[in-house]
This record gives structure tokens, sequence and C-alpha cells, in this order.
């Protein structure tokens, strides 16, 4: 065999030999026998789960047939080190070392990185981002679904500058629709999807200026409420009560509203849907007619709605982000035309802001359970699952520690440097550090030693991970995110691609022709 002449001619040079044999030999289209490879870390446990997931990916065909059904989840702010911290912390709290564990999404045989700057900005906000995935256009920060030749805050300059969502493109496809958030329905991401104003933050009539009511711009409540394509949006599920109330009215929960022009919207869209279902609390929920035809709004929150950490004490009780997709889905699925829903687990953002990694990954954790149940109730030969990102944080996990360390605890390092009488690994400054932490935010001191964490106890869930830049909220991150992707048309994700690719992709999906 020619195999066994380079193994003489070369004689102990094994590495030489096995590169030079394959190459050879897959150019010829010879296959060589195990017996003939120099392989002693075969029986290696890391070498055949290698080979394992090879075959699996060698045996995956792409879908090309168009897609019945798209779901879309968005992790706010669930960068590629969130997702890693999380795969550990959820291991862990599983009973495992945590490294080996692996999220729902990260099952999915399609990823790819998205480039998340805005038009204006390198790095991003939420309202610029969501409208990329959203209409197919990049556009500014700080602006819902319009493009990027507007002035932010201009209700004149948004005038035909609209861009057409992809939950709106949906219902003129005949698909059904729903919107699941854990934020308020009017935040910037879940407001991409029917909503266009040029700025984010007018949620309520109450956050307009006089003169841009004046133009004729309306707030994003309104525009959910005076939602017009298609048949409607199926299933709404979020917080933000607030701003569909009149400050005249108190919600069940004590929550105030926020309103001055004196409309009730839930009243409104109660009686522009007359077979529709609202609810605001758990009971409610759990309760649901589904047999109902009719659209269902469920404001389960004044404000935003709490963080999975805290939900069980909620005053009204909460369902569970995992308990919104799997209701969402049952409503949607109902339907013959197919179905789009978008998912957003809005938190994970918030708890980074404030320095929270605890809070961060317990929503990450939650949005992989939503996703595990999406996944169950699904097929992926007619249904186009995709889990990304709006944009990052300046979220890091470093230090050294030792395989299995507590994600959230101090770092127990290799014995290298500096070690206390309770084992942690020590800084220069003769004080332990934790596995996370992050460049920005409230975690920082001013002009004053970081502090000592000895005898603090990291894990706990209110606990604010140290950090290097002093803000009252910790900053956006600017480097890419994941896309991860199965079902119809999964395979056009891979590479690098623009943050707007996303909406290109999944209008693909649903038969949409490339345009001109």
């Amino acid at each position: 065999m020619f195999l066994n002449y380079l193994k003489k001619s070369l004689g102990t040079r094994r590495h030489m030999v096995f590169g030079i044999s394959l190459f050879i030999l897959s150019s010829c289209g010879v296959e060589a026998e195990k017996s003939d490879l120099i392989l002693p870390q075969r029986d290696n446990v890391w070498f055949s789960s290698a080979q394992e997931v090879l075959r699996q990916n060698l045996s995956h065909k792409p879908i090309i047939g168009k897609a019945k059904n798209i779901i879309l989840f968005i992790g706010d702010g669930m960068g590629v080190s969130t997702v890693t911290a999380a795969r550990i912390f959820d291991g862990q709290n599983r009973g495992l070392t945590g490294e080996e564990n692996i999220l729902s999404w990260e099952n999915f045989p399609n990823v790819a990185l998205s480039k998340t700057y805005n038009t204006n900005m390198q790095v991003s906000d939420s309202a610029g981002t969501a409208t990329a995935f959203m209409t197919g256009v990049k556009s500014k920060a700080g602006v819902i679904s319009v493009d990027q030749s507007i002035t932010l805050g201009d209700c004149a300059s948004a005038t035909g500058h609209h861009a057409t969502s992809f939950l709106e493109l949906a219902e003129q496809h005949g698909m059904a629709t729903g919107i699941i958030s854990t934020a308020r329905l009017t935040h910037a991401t879940p407001a991409t999807a029917y909503a266009h104003v040029p700025d984010r933050y007018w949620e309520s009539d109450s956050d307009m200026p006089e003169t841009e009511k004046a133009a004729g711009c309306k707030d994003i409540a309104l525009q959910f409420v005076e939602f017009s394509y298609g048949d409607g949006i199926e299933v709404a599920f979020a917080g933000g009560r607030q701003n569909f109330l009149p400050r005249s009215v108190t919600d069940p929960e004590g929550g105030k509203g926020k309103r001055t022009d004196k409309r009730n919207l839930i009243s409104e869209w109660q009686q522009k849907h007359n077979s529709g279902q609202y609810i605001w609390n758990e009971q409610m929920f759990d309760s649901l007619d589904l047999k109902k035809n009719g659209p269902v709004l469920g404001l389960f929150n004044a404000s935003h709605m709490a963080y999975e950490a805290d939900r069980s004490s909620d005053k009204g009780g909460e369902p569970s982000l995992m308990a919104m997709t799997e209701k969402a889905l049952q409503i949607l699925q109902q339907k013959n035309d197919g179905y789009f829903l978008y998912v957003e687990a809005a938190r994970i953002d918030h708890a980074h802001h404030n320095n929270n990694a605890y809070r961060a990954l317990d929503d990450t954790v939650a949005l992989a359970e939503a996703v595990r149940k999406a996944v169950e109730m699904t097929s992926r030969e007619d249904t186009l699952i995709i889990v990304t990102a709006d944009h990052s944080h300046v979220f890091t996990m470093a230090g050294y520690p030792v395989r299995g360390n507590p994600i959230l605890g101090k770092v127990i390092g290799n014995k290298r440097g500096a070690i206390s009488d309770k084992g942690f690994a020590l800084a220069l400054d003769n004080m332990p550090y934790t596995t996370l932490g992050y460049y920005s935010g409230a975690g920082a001191k001013i002009n004053q030693p970081r502090g000592d964490l000895s005898n603090v106890d990291t894990k706990a869930k209110d606990f604010k991970q140290q950090a290097l830049v002093p803000f009252i909220s910790e900053t956006h991150g600017g480097e890419d995110v994941a896309i991860y992707a199965r079902g119809p048309s999964a395979h056009l994700i891979r590479g690098v691609v623009e943050e707007n690719y996303i909406f290109h992709v999944m209008y693909h999906a649903i038969g949409g022709e490339p345009q001109p």
C-alpha cells in the first residue's frame, strides 16, 4: 500500500506520515483502514464524542422547502459571554461541573455571527438593532421601524420613511402572528414589530412632546391598539399596562396609568375585539379559553415583568417565558396558514445594566427553556426557529478558575500566583476576584479600592459584580453576537452577516423572492 511506503520512507516522522497520507488518500478518493491510522487517542472520550458530532453533522441535510411557520427568539443583550456563562450556570444548577452542558439552541445545526452596529453608532441600542432584524434595513439608534434618513425625535422627518416589519409582512401573507416579551409591550424590541416612530421612548402619549403629537405622530401603545394589518395580532403577552391606561386609573396591582389623553386603551382594545380575551395575571393566563377564535392580550405588569428569579413573589402572579411561549403556540397552531411568533427575553439586558450576573444568567436559562418548549412543539420540517441577540454587553468571564469552579463564585486558580487562606486566587491588590465581571457600571468604585470580596457571597442573586468604569448603568457591548437556526432555510444562516440579513432569511423562508 502507498501508505506503508510512506511510513518506510519517512521513518519515525509519524505526524508527517499521518498528515501527508490523509491528504493524498483523500485527494485520490482512497479510504484508509483504521488499522493504518496512528491514533492512540481514538479511545479517549473527547475524541470519540467529537467523532459523534462529526457523524451527526455529516448526516445533516438542509431543508430547502418553504417554511410554514417562523419563530424568532431574541435574548436581549445575550452576547457570547452571556451564553457561555449561562450554559455553565445551568449545568451547575443541575449538579454538573457546568462546562460540558449545552443550552437548547446550541443543538441547532446552523450558526452565524451578526454585526450589530447602528448606522450612526459603533455600539448599538435595542431600537436600532431590532429595527434591523425586523425590517431588513439598518437604521439609527433610538428609532423604531423607520429608515436611517430620519431625524431622531422629529415626526415630520419620519413621514414616508416607515419600514414594513416582518410581523406586518406575515399578516399580509395571511399568517397568524404573536408577540411575547418580558419587557413592556411598548418597549423597543417588541415595538419594532407593529409601530413606527422616530423615538423609542414615545411609549405613551405622556412621553411625547406636544409639537410631535400635533405633527401627527402616535405613541407606541396607541399604534398597537390601532394595528390594522391582516386580521390583526392573534396573541400578545408582555408587561406595560401603564402605557395603555389613563392617569386616573390604578391597575389591579396598584400601578398608575400614564396616559394624559384620558384614553383607556385596554378598554378600546376589548371593544375593538369583541371575541378577544384580556388577561393580567397568572390565574387568568392558566384559565384562558383556547377554543375562542378571538385574539388574546396579556399585560402582566404595570411596567416590565419580573425577573425569573423574582417571578414567584409578583403580587398578581406572572407566567414564565416558557409558559407564555407554549400558550402562544397553542393559540397560533390552531390557524391553518402558518404563523410568526416573536419572543423576547428582555430582562437579560436589564440585569446586565445593573451589573447583576445572577439574574442575567437566570433569565438566559429561562429563554433556553422557552426555546426547548418550542422545539418540542414544532417540526424542523416546516418551522424555522432562529435564536439570536440584538447586541452584547461588556460582560466578561476570566481569571483562570479551575474546572467546575462556581461560575458566580470567586476564582480558585491552579495554584499559580498568590492564594488566600481560603484558597481564593488573589489579584495584585491582594484581594480575591470573581470569574464574572463588567467593564462598566454601578459595580465600579469612584476613587476608592474595588472592595474586598473575601467574606462576600458573590453567588447571591442580589450581588452586583465589580466593574472598572463607573456608570449608573452598565453599557452595551459592540462585538458580534451569534445567530442559531434550525428548520427550512436555516442553512442560509452562516458566516458573518449584517444584522438586517436575518429579516431576509425569514422572508425567503416563507417564499419571498430576492428583491432586485
